[in-house]
């Protein structure tokens, strides 16, 4: 289901790594409403028959034996430990940091999660919780948190702004934004696309550097695979890091035909300009077998080279207890108790 484009300059553009010259020229213009408008309208239309046929066949895969054992420390090193209640306290963000470090305590062979992800008032918390372990200590755990009126996206495009540099300023890696589904549903693309590059640019840090955007679809709300494909390729050419499925908040969250459409846009991007871009399924993803299933289905389209924290997530809080107790299966023979992992 690669998307028909153009490849004309590929090469050149694997030395040009500013994002704005790329997406110009796989547009084929400035970057305005009328020419995304242009662009989306003119990609061809989802299969959704086959989209689902394939998804469905990548789900029939197995693993076994040293294999699985392998993809289920993989799944773990790809989980964003998430929290994201009205009810988080200091104390429950420093706990989940906490198992982020060392999920196992029976085992310090299991590795640590990618990521705590949290709201912007608690990555104080976050970071306290990681100790060393933080990225911005020299560890190899991040902080994201969410931002821009997470997670209705209804707010002006000032507060959003506001929103993601207090979260950058209190030390957060990663930012998870959502993107104006009314807009995007209106067809008012081009407002879409300047709000996901206004928020890239609040990433920036004083020293220069900047926290990593993940640009929240929220696919549930967008109807069709087609609306999809199309919101994909918005974040990417406006500067994502990341695209991401879901918030979370709303049903359906992740599915795996979703996931799959979102890999062929990075997979074709990556294609047309040598550039790669990460995918997160968020919400909904509770069982080592279905994450099995999605990293069989990142690998058989994107490529094994996303499957590492850099360009695939699984946004999950439930997903991590399940994985420990099938390595703790394999390991022993035998499932523990639910009293083996800790309820988050």
């Amino acid at each position: 289901m690669t998307t028909e484009l153009s490849p004309a300059g590929t090469a050149s553009f694997r030395d040009r790594p500013d994002r704005r010259s790329l997406a110009r020229d796989v547009v084929g213009g400035e970057l305005t409403d009328a020419t995304l408008r242009g662009f989306l309208h003119g990609i061809p239309g989802v299969d959704a028959v086959g989209l689902e046929q394939r998804a469905a066949a990548l789900a029939t895969r197995s693993i076994k034996t040293t294999s699985k054992q392998r993809a289920l420390d993989t799944i773990i090193s790809l989980i964003d430990l998430t929290t994201l209640e009205g009810a988080d306290t200091p104390g429950k963000v420093r706990s989940l940091a906490a198992k982020a470090v060392t999920p196992d305590p029976a085992d310090p062979s299991c590795p640590r999660v990618a990521a705590v992800c949290v709201y912007g008032d608690m990555v104080p918390y976050a970071i306290d919780g990681l100790g060393a372990a933080h990225a911005g200590h020299g560890g190899s755990v991040n902080v994201a948190a969410v931002a821009t009126a997470f997670p209705s996206g209804r707010a002006s495009l000032r507060v959003k702004l506001a929103d993601t540099a207090d979260a950058v300023s209190a030390g957060a890696d990663e930012i998870d934004m959502v993107i104006d589904r009314g807009a995007f549903l209106a067809g008012r693309y081009g407002q879409v696309y300047d709000e996901i590059v206004a928020v890239k640019d609040a990433c920036r840090r004083a020293d220069g550097s900047s926290a990593h955007l993940k640009v929240i679809l929220e696919t549930g709300e967008l109807n069709t695979y087609d609306n999809v494909r199309k919101a994909s390729w918005l974040g990417v050419l406006a500067g994502g890091d990341f695209i991401k499925t879901s918030t979370g908040k709303v049903q359906p969250a992740a599915t795996l035909p979703v996931t799959l459409s979102m890999l062929e846009v990075v997979r074709d991007w990556h294609r047309l300009t040598g550039e790669q871009i990460g995918v997160k399924p968020a919400g909904g993803i509770r069982n080592s077998k279905d994450a099995v299933r999605y990293l069989v289905t990142v690998a058989e389209t994107a490529g094994e080279d996303w499957l590492r924290p850099e360009l695939f997530r699984f946004g999950a809080s439930s997903l991590l207890n399940d994985v420990l107790l099938q390595r703790q299966k394999m390991t022993t023979g035998h499932y523990s108790g639910p009293d083996y992992v800790t309820v988050d």
